[in-house]
C-alpha cells in the first residue's frame, strides 16, 4: 500500500503561516512536526557515485553568497581591550569554517522524501527522481524516472511523492531552498518514463482511481501563500484539468488528505480555530463530495476511515481538547458522533495512525512522550510511557499492518528506531551502538511559576560532569505561537554546544501547544502577554536554581518566536547577554494592519484585528517589539533575514533594526564615554524562503556570534561542529 501523509500534523502545518518552511533536510519533530508534513521520511546516506552529476559542495549548500551585514559596532565605540580577543576568535572561526565547507558531501546524512508502492520504493537520488525494488532500495540498482535538471531550477529537491494506484503515473512536488514556489510534475511510468504534465504552485495532491480504472489527480493550487482552489486532472488519451472547488472565505485554506485505506479523499477547509471536511468517494471520484459537518466556529476536526466507520479527532464538547470520536461513514454529521477515547488534561495529540485492528495515538503529556495503542475490536487501551530523554517523534513508514514503527529524538540525540508489534503487544527498541550522549549528558524537566501562578514546563540539557553550572553559558529557546510545540528535533549544533559545556533550556510557554489546545488559547489574541510572563519566569527560575547567570545567558528563536524574544528585550533586557533570531516577526502591529500582505487575514485568529478592533490594537501595542523600543541598554542581537521572505516581510525587520540602532545610540550618548554598546547585526541572505534550518553558513555565523558576545573560547567548538555534522 502506498504510504499516506499524516493526518493531524498535515492539517496543523497548513494552519501555521509563520512557522517556517518544510525542508527536505529537516527531521520531523513535530514538532516539529511541521517539517515535512507531507511524506513519511527516513534517514538516508547519500553517495556521490549515485548521482548523474556532482552534487553541490557544502559551501554551495550553505549558499555562501556575500550577504549584507550591518552592525551597531560600525558606529558605536568598542572597548579597545576586546578587539584582540575578537580577532583571535574570528581567525579560529574562519579557519575551521573553511575546513567545514570543503568536507565531501557523502559525509553528511540528509533526509529525502520516499514512498513505497507495490514492490518499489520511489525517492530522490542525486538530481533525479528514481525507483528501485524494495529489497534493493539501499543499493545502487535503481531506475531513473525524471532528471530534475530539466526544470532549470537552482538546486531543486523533491518535497513529496505520490504514486497512482496502479503505478501508471507518479507525481512529485519539486522545490528549491531559495523559494517557497513549487512545481508538481507527473511522470508516466513505462519502459521509457516521460513527463506527462507539470503544474505550478501545487500545495497538496493525491491520486484516486475512478470506475473506469482511470487515474485522477486531485491537487490544491497556492497563490500568494493562500490555498483556496482544488483541481482534478486526468492524463493519457483522456486529458483534462478542471477546477473542482474554490473556498470563498479568505481566512480559510484548503488541503487534501487521502485516508490511509485509500477509501476516501478528504477536502479539509480550515483556519486557526475552525474546520470543515468534505469526503470524495475513492471509488467514485466524479460524484459530488459529501459534507461531514458544516463549519462551526471554534470546532476543529480531522477524519480517518476504517471498515465503513469514520474516526474523528475533534475538540467538540467539554473539555475543549482533542478527543477521538467515531460514526458510520453513511451518517457523518456531528449529531451522530460517538465518543470513543478521551485524552488526559494537559495532553497534546502529536499524531494519529490507523491500522486494520488498531489506532495508535502519539501523545505528549506533562512534557513527556507516550504512545497509546487502542484495540478497535475490543476497545482496549495500552498506554506506553517512552524514554525520558525523548522529546520528539518521527513517524516512519508503516506499510506493514502488523507493526507500527517510529523514531524518537531530542535536540542533542539523533533519531532512534522503535517498533510496536501488535501481535506481541510490546514495544521493541533498536539495538546496536548506544549513543555516548546518553551517558555524558543529562535531561531535566523543570517548571517555572508564572506571575498568575501557572506552571510552565521547561526541558534542560547539560553535561553530566559539569561543575558549577552557574558559570556555564545558557542558551534559551522559545516559540509560543499558533499552538505549535517548540521544535526539539535533533540539531548537530545543539549537540556541539552541550559537549562544549553549554546548558540548553527549552521553555514551553503559553501560546504553544505542548499542553494542548487550552495552552495555545491562553497565549493568543488578548492573552499574548501570558507567553511573555512565562518566558520571563523561566529565565529567572533557571538563574535562581543555579543554571548560569544573565551575563552568560543567550536567547534564540525563529519566525513568530521573535515576538516574545523582542518583547523580553524591551521589558527585561538585564536577563540576557545575547540574542539570535532568524526571520523574526517583530512588527506585529503594522503587519496585521496591512491587509495587502498574503497572510494577514489568516493570522487574525492568532494576533487579533487591529484595523477594526481598538481593543486588539491597544493590546498589540503593549507587547509589539517594534512599538516598544526605547533608549536603554539592550543585549547584543544577531538577526538572519531573507531577502524575499513572503511570510515575514524584510521591511519590518529592517525597520526594527534601524529603530533599535537609534535607541542604542541615544542611550549611549546619554550614558557617556566608556559605555559598552551592544552589537546589533542584521544578516540579509538572498532567496525567498522563510527559514533555512540546515544552512551551515548560518549555523556557524550564529555560533561565532554567541561565543564572541559571551567572551568564550571558540577554538574547539568548530572542530566539534565539523565532526558532528557527519550525522
Amino acid at each position: 500500500m502506498q504510504q499516506k501523509s499524516k493526518l493531524f500534523l498535515q492539517a496543523l502545518k497548513y494552519s501555521i503561516p509563520r512557522l517556517g518552511k518544510c525542508m527536505q533536510k529537516q527531521h520531523l519533530n513535530h514538532y516539529n512536526f511541521a517539517d515535512h508534513y507531507y511524506d513519511r521520511i527516513k534517514l538516508k546516506k547519500c553517495h556521490l557515485t549515485k548521482c548523474l552529476q556532482d552534487k553541490p559542495t557544502i559551501s554551495e549548500l550553505a549558499r555562501n553568497i556575500p550577504s549584507r551585514s550591518f552592525s551597531c559596532k560600525d558606529f558605536l565605540p568598542i572597548k579597545q581591550e576586546n578587539k584582540d580577543s575578537l580577532s583571535e576568535n574570528m581567525d579560529a572561526f574562519e579557519k575551521v569554517r573553511t575546513k567545514l565547507e570543503t568536507q565531501p558531501q557523502e559525509e553528511y546524512e540528509i533526509i529525502n522524501a520516499e514512498v513505497k508502492h507495490g514492490g518499489f520504493v520511489y525517492y530522490q537520488e542525486g538530481c533525479c527522481l528514481v525507483r528501485s525494488k524494495d529489497e534493493e532500495a539501499d543499493n545502487d540498482n535503481y531506475e531513473v524516472l525524471f532528471n530534475l535538471e530539466e526544470l532549470k531550477l537552482d538546486q531543486p529537491f523533491i518535497d513529496c511523492i505520490r504514486v497512482a494506484p496502479d503505478e501508471k503515473y507518479v507525481a512529485a512536488k519539486i522545490r528549491t531552498e531559495d523559494s517557497e514556489a513549487s512545481t508538481c510534475i507527473v511522470v508516466k511510468l513505462s519502459d521509457q518514463p516521460v513527463m506527462e504534465a507539470s503544474f505550478p504552485n501545487v500545495s497538496s495532491f493525491e491520486w484516486v482511481k475512478d470506475e473506469e480504472e482511470e487515474d485522477v489527480l486531485f491537487y490544491t493550487f497556492q497563490r500568494n501563500l493562500r490555498c483556496h482552489d482544488v483541481y482534478r486532472a486526468t492524463f493519457g488519451d483522456n486529458k483534462r484539468n478542471e477546477r473542482f472547488y474554490t473556498e470563498k472565505d479568505p481566512s480559510y485554506f484548503v488541503f487534501l488528505y487521502l485516508t490511509k485505506d485509500s477509501r476516501f479523499l478528504t477536502i479539509n477547509i480550515m483556519n486557526k480555530t475552525t474546520s470543515e471536511v468534505w469526503l470524495i468517494d475513492g471509488l467514485s471520484p466524479w460524484d459530488p463530495p459529501v459534507l461531514i459537518q458544516k463549519r462551526i466556529h471554534g470546532v476543529l476536526y480531522y477524519v480517518e476511515h476504517r471498515d465503513d466507520e469514520l474516526y474523528i479527532l475533534t475538540n467538540v464538547g467539554e473539555p475543549t481538547e482533542f478527543k477521538l470520536m467515531r460514526t458510520a461513514a453513511d451518517t457523518p454529521a456531528i449529531m451522530n458522533w460517538d465518543l470513543f477515547f478521551t485524552m488526559k488534561r494537559n495532553t497534546k495529540v502529536v499524531d494519529l495512525d490507523m491500522f486494520k485492528d488498531h489506532c495508535v495515538l502519539f501523545l505528549k503529556h506533562s512534557n513527556l512522550l507516550y504512545v497509546n495503542v487502542i484495540g478497535l475490536a475490543d476497545d482496549s487501551v495500552r498506554s506506553l510511557k517512552l524514554p525520558p530523554w525523548a522529546c520528539g517523534f518521527i513517524m516512519d513508514t508503516n506499510s506493514d499492518p502488523k507493526n507500527c514503527p517510529f523514531q524518537l529524538c531530542s535536540p542533542i540525540r539523533p533519531p532512534k528506531y522503535y517498533t510496536y508489534k501488535f501481535a506481541e503487544g510490546k514495544l521493541f527498541e533498536e539495538t546496536g551502538h548506544e549513543d555516548p550522549i546518553t551517558k555524558t549528558s543529562r535531561v531535566l524537566r523543570l517548571e517555572a511559576k508564572s506571575k498568575d501562578g501557572k506552571s510552565v514546563p521547561m526541558t534542560i540539557f547539560h553535561k553530566t560532569d559539569s561543575e558549577d553550572l552557574q558559570k556555564k553559558p545558557l542558551l534559551v529557546h522559545v516559540y509560543g505561537a499558533y499552538g505549535m510545540d517548540l521544535k526539539m528535533n535533533f540539531r548537530p549544533e545543539r549537540r556541539v554546544l552541550v559537549d562544549d559545556g553549554w546548558i540548553l533550556a527549552y521553555c514551553h510557554v503559553r501560546g504553544g501547544g505542548e499542553l494542548g489546545l487550552q495552552w495555545h488559547a491562553d497565549g493568543r489574541l488578548t492573552k499574548k502577554l501570558n507567553g511573555l510572563a512565562d518566558l520571563e519566569a523561566c529565565i529567572k527560575t533557571l538563574h535562581g536554581q543555579g543554571f548560569s547567570q544573565p551575563s552568560l545567558t543567550a536567547l534564540t528563536a525563529f519566525s513568530a518566536g521573535g515576538v516574545l524574544v523582542g518583547a523580553l528585550c524591551n521589558s527585561n533586557p538585564e536577563l540576557l547577554r545575547a540574542v539570535t533570531l532568524e526571520a523574526p516577526f517583530l512588527d506585529v502591529l503594522n503587519t496585521m494592519m496591512d491587509t495587502t500582505l498574503p497572510l494577514t487575514l489568516e493570522e487574525l485568529e492568532e494576533w487579533g484585528n487591529p484595523s477594526s478592533d481598538e481593543k486588539h490594537k491597544n493590546y498589540i501595542k503593549r507587547y509589539c517589539p517594534y512599538q516598544n523600543i526605547k533608549p536603554q541598554h539592550y543585549p547584543s542581537i544577531h538577526i538572519t533575514a531573507y531577502e524575499n521572505d513572503e511570510r515575514v516581510p524584510l521591511k519590518g525587520i529592517v525597520n526594527y533594526t534601524d529603530k533599535l540602532k537609534e535607541a542604542i545610540m541615544e542611550h549611549a550618548k546619554d550614558t557617556g564615554e566608556g559605555y559598552q554598546a551592544p552589537n546589533v547585526v542584521l544578516d540579509i541572505q538572498p532567496g525567498g524562503n522563510h527559514v533555512i534550518e540546515d544552512s551551515h553558513k548560518k549555523i556557524t555565523a550564529q555560533i561565532k556570534f554567541l561565543y564572541e558576545e559571551l567572551g568564550l573560547d571558540s577554538t574547539s567548538v568548530f572542530e566539534n561542529l565539523k565532526k558532528y555534522l557527519k550525522f
